[in-house]
Formats: C-alpha cells, structure tokens, sequence
C-alpha cells in the first residue's frame, strides 16, 4: 500500500506515534474526506473486496464506498501505521429491533491499553474511537453512544439509546465478508439496491446528495434542495464529495433527477 498517498487523500502528515490521539484523527479525517456512498451499485461497477482494489478505488479514483470497503482499506492502513486492527462483523438491528443477518456490517477493533472500535462505514455513527470496555455512555459529536453485553462475547453499540448494531468479537479477514457484500449490491431486497446516496459528515453536520436531492443538515437544521439538470448533479458531486463523474448513477426504471429518499441508515 502506498501509504503517503493515503494519507493525503486523508490530508493529514505521517502520524509521529501510533497511539490514540492519531487515531481520533485518523478516523475523523477519514469520515470528512471518503464518503459513504453506494454509487458502485448503480454504476454497474463490481465491489471487489481485496486491498488493492480498494486502494485503487478510495485512494486514487477518489471515491467512496460503503462498509466493507471503508472499513476494509482503513484497518488495512492501520496496520500500516503499526496499530493491531482488525475487521470485525456486525448484525444491524432493524427499526422493529430483530437483528439483520450475520455479517451485515464490518467494523474496525483496534487494540491499545483496550480495545476501541472504529467506523468510517456506516453512514451515520461516532467520530471518535468509542472505548469497547467502556460501561458509561460516550459523548460524541453524533451523539452518547453505550456500548452493552450482548451473548457470546458479543456488544451492542446504542446511539441515544437507539441499538445501532451488535458487533462480534471475533476477527474475521476481508474476505469473510466477500459473499454478503455481493448481496447486499444485488439483492432486491437489500437497501443499497433500492435507494441511492453519497454523505459525509461536516463541521456543522451532515451533507448528504441522493439523486438530484441535495440536503445539508447544518446544527440541527435540515435544508433540502432539488437540483436540476445533470450538470447540477455533477457539480454537486465535484463540490461536496471531491468526486468527478463521467455519467451519473441511477435505479433500474428511473431518472436520475427522480430518484428516491436517502438509506435508511442516514439522517
């Protein structure tokens, strides 16, 4: 991996120390600058799950991805650094509170004086490293996030007191994740199949572009726009997420300038 190159898309220096401070500012700068998005989905582009793909992918194309790639590159420029970081899977509870199905997600566990979890694929989540030993809540920009038991060695993450998703504590390899990641880009009833976003978080909140629905949350206050024309959309992509779009991504029957609402995962 090249690890200079990395580190400026990030836009941070060689980190002096391998230790939590460059952590927390590793994955802050991560969550501003590599946004979650789906686009491969509707990009007719496959998720190739290896390192080098991904490198080729997040670094030097310039996009973003969704959890298994996020996460995937970013425990892999971990150890780079020289932090014992690992993936590890996660079941996301679903709005009724039933759990999805094994390896939905993948989380980054990092172990210093205690293991900290860290995720830069998940939409919506902390911004800081959350202590996994941790029996009090933890204050975060998003929010106070709890980490609790669950069975078998398990945690469940809660955001406001809302189960966000119950991590393994087992590690597992990139490639574990190989067969649910091609599910999720091509199930019908997955829903990266059905909705279509780019986000990131900001300074003053969250931009989020959907379609041609543009909506920047700015402290707490959620501004929507529709914009119009292709060359609106490309813009807004180039502006707000860096990223430089030869044709634009759309749902199977639809226009791009009609898609719908964003994941459910994302404000």
């Amino acid at each position: 991996m090249d690890v200079d190159a990395y580190l400026a898309r990030l836009g941070v220096a060689w980190p002096a120390a391998a230790d939590l401070a460059t952590l927390r500012t590793l994955q802050e700068r991560h969550l501003a600058a590599v946004p979650f998005e789906n686009l491969s989905v509707h990009l007719g582009e496959p998720i190739e799950l290896t390192e080098e793909a991904l490198f080729t992918k997040i670094v030097e194309r310039r996009r973003g991805g969704f959890c298994y790639e996020l996460n995937g590159l970013f425990a892999a420029l971990l150890r780079e650094l020289g932090y014992d970081a690992s993936l590890h899977a996660a079941q996301v509870f679903r709005p009724d509170g039933s759990l999805g199905p094994p390896l939905d997600h993948a989380a980054v566990v990092v172990e210093l004086d205690e293991p900290w979890l860290l995720d830069v694929g998940f939409g919506r989540f902390a911004r800081h490293p959350l202590r996994l030993s941790g029996v009090d809540a933890q204050a975060d920009p998003e929010g106070d996030f709890l980490v609790l038991d669950a069975p078998y060695g398990d945690v469940d993450v809660l955001l406001d007191g809302k189960p966000q998703y119950r991590l393994e504590h087992r590690p597992r390899p990139l490639s574990d994740f190989v067969p649910m990641a091609w599910w999720q880009s091509t199930s019908p009833e997955s829903h990266f199949t059905r909705s279509l976003t780019c986000s990131r978080p900001t300074s003053q909140g969250r931009v989020t572009l959907s379609g041609a629905k543009l909506i920047e949350t700015v402290d707490d206050v959620r501004h929507e726009v529709r914009l119009t024309g292709d060359d609106a959309v490309r813009t807004a992509y180039r502006v707000y997420f860096g990223m430089v779009l030869q044709r634009l991504p759309t749902l199977p029957g639809e226009n791009p300038l009609t898609s719908p609402s964003l994941s459910p995962t994302l404000p």
